[in-house]
């Protein structure tokens, strides 16, 4: 369990098992920054031998759409971060939260506001006017229940603290003070009867056991309204998390001039493997020494609060991709030929996309470039010929190619080793440089000036190929080489 320093309340004392909670609004994708969010509450979760839930936070119903809730669970499952227990939809928690509501007004912690929207906006605009700041004064904070006006209109507000100040002891961010003063008498239900996202969050983390709220810091002001609510209904605190938002590599907020916010363009659009994301985004704000490639099981192991940073990390797509280079090269061949496959145009076997991938994945930085890489093994001839490749394909270069087609035909070894050996010895015969022989042979072999090495697109190409890739190039040279 975590340290008493760590938390500083008895919800890790040893006898409360660690809860955490991952609860996204589903308007749209899994954000790259919810992501990370996901990723910690589940690797503190997984640390300290507690549980992870997720919930999603649906009550916005106009905003709040299916597709947004599969992409969410479509992300998470890709990531491996979806929860202990099965999903909590806190729209159809809004009896309970109503519930809860009324527990307030029958303690006075609570009371019916009658005040219209005009009023408020009345008092908004004079609060303007006056250049000070507008704080809720309802005159129906302390009115007796006899002067209710009976069939009106009402929400009900909390009765926020007026006096002295409210202290969270925060995770990442340290000893955080508001004074009582600067907090308002907010909404908890609405006059229609439904709960706002304040009470909502309360009630569904207090009803989900969630002893450590590990989330963005641009929800720190909302802990300070939601301890009302916790204080009112006298319910255990939770430890508090707000870790640092992500920032763009300019250091500004994150967005969509950056590149892609969402976890499925990272995996669908540039080709990244989950388990380079699990690690770049485990690193963006956290770290463990000098160490950066971290596997899942040291990160369960190593992962704590502790050594969060309280500044905004800074997302660099290039460090990303280099990881993604990193966990390539780790992958297994025969699982990288059935990610790369639907990337490829027309039939591609797998079993010789699989046999090619030692020698694909050397440089590759993301799948895309895995399969641009392997198209010249499915290639159809005529084979085309990039623009640079073909400014190789010279008379002479042609002439060289007949030559070496008609010595490659003779090799009863095709393997990388004997190719190698017998196209050297024709390069030292000719008394030309290995290169000379090498380049006119991958454009003629790829149609492309890189490749993996020549000798291995020989065999992955086999006999038969390469030799009718190498004779549609190669005339019978003029005056070759003697």
């Amino acid at each position: 369990m975590a340290s008493g320093s760590e938390s500083g309340t008895a919800a890790t004392d040893g006898r409360t098992p660690v809860v955490t909670r991952f609860a996204p609004s589903p308007t749209g994708y899994l954000h790259i920054g919810g992501a990370r969010t996901a990723l910690f509450n589940w690797l503190y979760a997984r640390h300290h031998g507690g549980k992870y839930l997720v919930r999603i936070e649906d009550t916005d119903r106009a905003r709040s759409t299916e597709p947004a809730i599969d992409a969410i669970f479509d992300g998470l499952g890709w990531l491996d971060l979806l929860g202990d227990a099965e999903p909590v939809f806190q729209f159809a928690r809004t009896p309970r939260h109503a519930e809860v509501a009324a527990a307030l007004l029958e303690a006075g912690h609570a009371y019916r506001c009658y005040l219209t929207p005009e009023e408020l906006t009345a008092r908004r605009e004079q609060a303007q006017a006056e250049r000070r700041p507008f704080r809720i004064e309802s005159e129906w904070r302390d009115a007796d229940a006899s002067t209710w006006p009976e069939g009106a209109p009402y929400v009900v507000r909390i009765k926020a603290p007026r006096d002295g100040e409210t202290v969270i002891e925060d995770q990442v961010q340290g000893t955080v003070r508001v004074a009582n003063a600067e907090i308002d008498d907010f909404v908890i239900l609405r006059s229609d009867g439904t709960p706002t996202y304040m009470l909502a969050v309360v009630v569904d983390d207090h009803d989900m056991g969630v002893t450590h709220v590990i989330r963005g810091d641009d929800h720190l002001n909302n802990a300070f309204r939601q301890l009302c609510i916790i204080r009112g209904m006298g319910w255990p605190e939770p430890v508090y998390a707000h870790v640092p938002l992500i920032h763009g590599s300019d250091g500004a907020k994150l967005s969509k001039r950056h590149g892609a916010l969402g976890v499925d363009a990272y995996r669908d659009e540039m080709g990244v493997l989950p388990e380079a994301l699990f690690n770049y985004l485990l690193r963006l704000g956290w770290g463990h020494g000098d160490d950066e490639f971290i596997s899942r099981e040291q990160a369960v192991e190593w992962f704590d609060i502790a050594h969060v940073g309280k500044s905004p990390s800074r997302f660099d797509l290039a460090k990303l991709l280099n990881l993604n280079g990193h966990y390539l090269r780790e992958a297994d061949d025969t699982r990288l030929a059935a990610l790369v496959a639907p990337r490829m145009a027309g039939d591609v076997d797998q079993a010789l996309l699989a046999q090619a991938m030692p020698v694909l994945k050397v440089r590759a930085k993301d799948l895309n470039e895995l399969a641009a890489g392997a198209a010249f093994l499915f290639a159809q001839r005529p084979l085309a010929i990039e623009e640079k490749a073909a400014a190789l394909l010279t008379d002479d270069a042609r002439g060289l190619l007949a030559r070496i087609a008609d010595a490659l035909r003779d090799c009863a070894d095709w393997t990388t080793e004997a190719l190698e050996v017998r196209v050297k010895a024709l390069a030292e015969e000719w008394g030309l440089g290995l290169g000379k022989l090498a380049q006119p042979l991958r454009a003629a072999l790829t149609g492309q000036t890189t490749s993996p090495g020549i000798f291995d697109v020989l065999v992955l190409l086999g006999r038969e190929e390469s030799l009718a890739r190498i004779d549609a190039q190669a005339v019978p040279a003029a005056s070759g080489v003697n």
